[in-house]
């Protein structure tokens, strides 16, 4: 077996993480036109706009979620168009996120969706023949593509016939030209560094005599007559190309113009490339983050620069059906495409990263160089810290007395810390955590110095921090306040949860102050801070794992998990410098959602969501302690993890009007999951969506309206049981492409409205 290029594997992490700065530079001023820009901000170099975070992005959504069609095959991977479809299907909110919901007719994206889900299969959901020219050949074909090219490294051909497949669920013509144009520039970016060669190779998929190669052709002649000034080439593709001579909202002649305009000006200086492409206005967004894919794959690494790359912080948040997956990082984007281009191609993976891709854990590993995962840091005060010190303390230290186990703390130095049995403690997040206040002296970066797997770890360097803890984190929640915009309308289930274990190799580096460690976990529904009681004692001389199992939660929800570093309070001039590498999460989730304490988000006034839960479709609210989910057709919340296996989910529903009332598990997006509950008058069924439920068992019983019932599910395998008011009332096996893992969640059809007052998970019984 050939074993894969691990420049490759580089390339496309490199790729992934330009296309989301090219989005994030263009975005601020997408719209606008190269006069506005010129008028209103004058030359562009780097970010038009600071983000306190960035927000969803349909740019990113689209690549990423149309890509696991691939994953998600069950006959392979020579996947067909429709394919592509049911991963739209199935990833995408109804009308909400995701993308651009305009109007069937006026937005392609949503007019295709509309055909999907009316029965209209791909390719014909997204064709001129059904839905006209004007329609078909907007920018969308090209604008979700680039993970198709990045997926088939150094093979062009492949990366055409995907993408031809994926730009054809809803585009046509020039759209979906575009799309096969962009995926094979960036495929041949791989093992090709002339640009020019690039964009042929581009134009060999394609017809001659296409509007799309016209345009592509006649930049390249002028830029061939007057290689000088990029003005005069984005003048001339004003004057011949421009959006008053192409219908809709956005159509993708004139923006493929400057795309090539850029392209060609920028002389392979990633950096300007992206600015011109910029500067020329139009659709900013998805221009630039198209051709920063190819440069990025193009350049490498090395050829991004670290003003254009800190920013982003590997952080990417995404707009889905699936909560658990929109809190995301470049790297675990990377891992997935190049897990899939090898698998593709047939390739067996090299060292390190046969190791490192196929974990079946969730976390960090840090190979990718530069990169962080989006870990942050922060300093807790002195007294703070004093505070922790004397309940955990070092190897001298006894928690004080006055503490009860499971307890309020009874000491009132410590109001607010308190113990929770199993070697756990418990801080209030008004002593722990500081408000988002990073201290500017701290600071992470990736380094090659030292490594627990692999060639390379996190480093953490902390000037002057004896006997001040500091807290190395990763979010695992975000809400609303934490974001700039709402565009595409994120939100969010966490990615960890009670009962998990999480662990990380931390050491110290050369020359680094004395230093102890636990690692914690905040709830957010209490405010309060979980640790490990006994701190590790890192050293220079080898790695020591630094671990967390968090405990069964009432009404758990984390926001953050990581680890508080605390250095010798005796060497305050000195400072601390912790690698970490290796941050992994394990186990099942073990925890209630009580439905009486949870709260609206408010993202706009046409977006609240329950706290925790996404929603397909429907209307939710919370009313007498209950979560209500009522439809006029269908509706569906979800929550929990997608990477969920085995459990038991136990929820507490009221059928509150006429139609069906269900509960999912093993919730893989909108068209997979399982379902339990009453979906017809007088009968208890089992149900598999496979875009539409059937039924795999059902029995009699009557159910009434306004009566509460306890359904619990226990998935082990593709073998599920269901009891009613703790009665097994159905067993099924599964033998036919079973789902294996995925989330929980509530459905409603025919009209229904369900009330459910609360969920309890654990893990499945033995």
């Amino acid at each position: 077996m050939t074993t894969m290029n691990p420049e490759f594997i580089e390339k496309i992490y490199a790729g992934w993480l330009a296309k989301v700065i090219g989005v994030r530079l263009g975005a601020p001023i997408e719209g606008w036109t190269y006069e506005r820009i010129q008028a209103e901000l004058g030359e562009l170099t780097g970010y038009p706009k600071e983000y306190r975070q960035f927000a969803a992005d349909d740019d990113t959504n689209g690549p990423l979620f149309f890509l696991r069609a691939l994953g998600d095959s069950e006959e392979g991977y020579d996947i067909s168009a429709q394919d592509v479809g049911n991963a739209l299907l199935n990833y995408a909110s109804y009308e909400s996120g995701f993308f651009w919901w305009g109007g069937y007719g006026i937005s392609t994206e949503h007019t295709a969706y509309l055909n999907l889900r009316a029965g209209v299969e791909a390719p014909l959901s997204g064709s001129i023949a059904k839905n006209g020219s004007t329609v078909a050949e907007q920018i969308g074909g090209q604008i979700f593509i680039d993970t198709w090219g990045l997926v088939a490294p150094g093979n062009p051909d492949l990366a055409a016939r995907y993408a031809e497949k994926a730009a054809s669920v809803t585009h046509g013509g020039n759209g979906v030209y575009g799309g096969i144009f962009v995926a094979s520039c960036i495929s041949y970016a791989f093992i090709e560094t002339d640009i020019r060669k690039i964009i042929e190779k581009g134009l060999s998929y394609i017809p001659a005599d296409s509007e799309y190669t016209k345009v592509v052709r006649s930049v390249m002649a002028f830029h061939e007559a007057n290689p000088a000034d990029w003005r005069k080439g984005y003048g001339y593709v004003r004057d011949n190309f421009g959006y008053d001579r192409y219908p809709g909202a956005c159509h993708i002649i004139p923006n493929i113009g400057v795309m090539i305009v850029s392209l060609l000006y920028g002389e392979g200086d990633f950096a300007r490339t992206l600015d011109i492409c910029n500067m020329c206005g139009w659709d900013t967004d998805c221009n630039v983050g198209n051709v920063a894919t190819i440069m990025g794959v193009r350049c490498g690494l090395e050829g991004i620069p670290e003003a254009l790359r800190r920013p982003i912080h590997d952080i990417l948040i995404c707009s889905s059906v699936i909560g658990s997956l929109n809190i995301s990082d470049i790297p675990q984007g990377a891992d997935y495409i190049a897990r899939l281009a090898a698998a593709v191609a047939g390739w067996e993976l090299p060292e390190p990263w046969r190791e490192i891709l196929n974990r079946k854990h969730t976390g960090c590993h840090f190979e990718y160089p530069g990169s962080t995962f989006g870990l942050r840091i922060r300093a807790m005060s002195p007294e703070q810290a004093a505070a922790l010190g004397s309940l955990c303390g070092n190897s001298q230290n006894s928690a004080p007395s006055g503490i009860s186990t499971c307890g309020d703390c009874q000491n009132p130095a410590l109001s607010g810390i308190s113990t929770c049995g199993d070697r756990q403690s418990q801080a209030t997040a008004d002593d722990l955590r500081c408000q988002n206040q990073e201290p500017p002296a701290a600071d992470l970066r990736n380094t090659d110095s030292d490594a627990h797997t692999g060639t390379r770890a996190l480093l953490a360097n902390i000037p002057q921090a004896g006997g001040i803890g500091h807290m190395l984190y990763k979010r695992t929640y975000y809400v609303p306040e934490d974001f700039d915009d709402n565009r595409y309308q994120p939100s969010f289930s966490p990615t960890l949860y009670p009962g998990q274990r999480f662990y990380g190799f931390l050491k110290l580096a050369p020359g680094s102050g004395d230093c102890t460690a636990l690692a914690y976990a905040h709830n957010a529904s209490t405010g309060k801070i979980i640790t490990s009681e006994e701190e590790v004692r890192l050293t220079k001389a080898e790695w020591k794992e630094v671990s967390l199992t968090i405990p069964f939660l009432e009404n758990g929800l984390l926001d953050e998990a990581g680890f508080i570093l605390k250095g010798d309070a005796e060497q305050k001039d000195k400072p601390l410098d912790i690698l970490l590498d290796d941050f992994y999460q394990e186990g099942a989730a073990d925890y209630t959602i009580d439905l009486a304490e949870s709260a609206m988000e408010v993202w706009s006034f046409s977006q609240r969501e329950i706290r925790q839960f996404t929603r397909l479709k429907g209307l939710t609210w919370l009313s007498s302690d209950r979560l209500h989910l009522s439809c006029a057709d269908f509706g569906e919340v979800y929550t929990g993890g997608y990477d969920w296996d085995d459990y038991a989910a136990t929820f507490h529903i009221r059928p509150e009007c006429p139609g069906s009332h269900l509960v999912n598990v093993r919730v893989k997006g909108a068209i997979r999951s399982y379902a339990a509950g009453f979906y017809a008058p007088g009968k208890l069924g089992f149900y598999k969506n496979e875009n539409g439920y059937v039924p795999l068992a059902e029995t009699d019983f009557p159910w009434e309206l306004g009566f509460d019932y306890s359904i619990c599910v226990t998935a082990k395998g593709n073998h599920f049981t269901v009891t009613l008011n703790d009665r097994k009332m159905l067993e099924v096996t599964d033998s036919s492409h079973p789902y294996l893992n995925g989330g929980i969640g509530l459905s409603v059809r025919d009209g229904g409205h369900i009330s459910c007052r609360g969920i309890e998970v654990a893990p499945c019984p033995a």
